[in-house]
């Protein structure tokens, strides 16, 4: 929520003019981003078979009650993108934390199918798609100069985090079961999120009485802040551009092909003539490279046009594609794992850093709660279209050449893309 103009500068008890306190809201935004890996499909994956086995349920009910859960999930994202400007950052952590964290433990509980979707809803809604979010948007108001470096490090530090849920949610089963294990999930995420939003999250550098990037602004510049936030993007406004769809294309293409890939990655590169352990083992560099690109990228953000870090997207997930026919056991496939990691960071990084630079930041959540949701609802198909490829070619190569038009077409249509100008 937008203060008013003349409205007194708030500060903090101690005037808040000591350390920035920019980079400190990175490292609490990738500790949200982080505690989302319940909600991720890495994290949920390592609980599908004692699940199975207890509910009594196939992999098809379950993979079911986690599409339409999912798809249910998305369509929330843009409403709490426009809380999350209305209400700030902190506020919206400390709802989502409380909320995500009785889901996680309420899924402990679960019978049968019905139950079973409805947790799904709650958590790739909340873990999924509002958290990381929240946490990308919390950290744009404190940069300018740097915006695309910070999302980009807050992202990095995010998803090395949310990598490591599915080794300790795999040793917590162990110790306890599956069921006791949703509850200790849930009392996590409410005790750390609850920590970050009610005693480290600060909505906007104002608010301690801290300008954006550390810096005082000079009387030109302060001029040209006002100038930009003036002329800030509405959502509906947004919408309306071609370069807006050409990044949500993007991000959708890499999030239902990235997916998918990774969903069926024991049995796409078994056939390639890798073993179960070496198929599995890929995840390591394609989460390396990830980390990797998602700063890179950022870098980038802040001195080249969008464009341009999309065709880069969109020319990895293109190769990583048509690759896959070529693969064998050790350097191919570790080339392979490489790309696609980097292909769907970059994307995902290119929105979240590129966004405020192209739109403005008043009204930045509600633009990015549809991306968001458009990139939620492109993971929920990504898997399924795969497996009906392969199971009507035969072959995982035969699709995913077929599907590399997809990349190709968001590739030139980012080219073509003009850059968004209000009238």
């Amino acid at each position: 929520m937008q203060p008013p103009d003349d409205a007194p500068e708030p500060t903090a008890p101690d005037g808040g003019r000591g350390r920035f306190s920019g980079w400190r809201m990175v490292v609490l935004a990738a500790v949200v981003m982080g505690v989302s890996g319940p909600g991720q499909t890495a994290g949920v994956s390592v609980l599908i078979d004692p699940m199975l086995a207890s509910l009594e349920l196939s992999r098809a009910q379950f993979s079911s009650a986690y599409l339409i859960g999912t798809l249910a999930g998305a369509t929330a994202m843009p409403r709490i993108g426009r809380f999350v400007d209305d209400h700030g950052p902190r506020r919206t952590v400390l709802l989502i934390g409380a909320g995500f964290g009785v889901v996680l433990a309420a899924i402990a509980g679960v019978r049968g199918i019905v139950a079973l979707t409805l947790g799904f809803v709650g958590i790739r809604m909340l873990g999924q798609g509002a958290l990381p979010l929240v946490a990308t948007t919390a950290v744009a108001p404190w940069f300018r100069r740097r915006r695309g470096l910070a999302i980009g490090v807050t992202t990095a530090l995010g998803t090395a985090l949310i990598s490591l849920f599915p080794l300790a949610t795999t040793f917590v089963i162990g110790l306890v079961g599956w069921r006791a294990t949703w509850i200790v999930l849930g009392v996590v995420a409410i005790l750390v999120l609850t920590a970050v939003g009610g005693l480290g999250m600060i909505d906007r550098p104002a608010d301690v009485g801290q300008y954006v990037d550390g810096e005082p602004p000079s009387t030109a510049s302060a001029a040209a802040d006002r100038a930009a936030d003036d002329a800030a993007f509405t959502r509906g406004e947004a919408v309306r551009t071609p370069m807006f769809w050409a990044v949500t294309g993007a991000v959708a293409t890499t999030g239902m092909i990235g997916t998918a890939m990774q969903f069926h990655q024991i049995d796409l590169l078994g056939e390639q003539g890798l073993s179960t352990v070496e198929a599995a083992a890929n995840f390591l560099p394609q989460t390396a490279a990830g980390l990797l690109a998602t700063v890179v990228v950022g870098v980038l953000v802040d001195r080249v046009a969008a464009r341009w870090v999309l065709l880069g997207s969109m020319t990895l997930l293109a190769t990583a594609m048509l690759a896959v026919g070529y693969l064998g056991p050790g350097a191919p496939a570790v080339a392979y794992g490489v790309v696609l990691g980097a292909a769907g960071a970059s994307a995902r990084s290119l929105e979240a850093a590129s966004f405020p630079r192209l739109y403005g930041i008043r009204h930045l959540g509600a633009i990015r709660g549809v991306v968001t949701a458009v990139m939620v609802a492109s993971t929920a198909f990504g898997p399924l279209l795969l497996a009906v490829g392969h199971d009507t070619t035969g072959s995982y190569v035969q699709v995913l050449t077929v599907l590399a038009v997809l990349p190709a077409l968001v590739a030139v249509f980012g080219l073509l893309a003009p850059a968004p100008t209000r009238r």
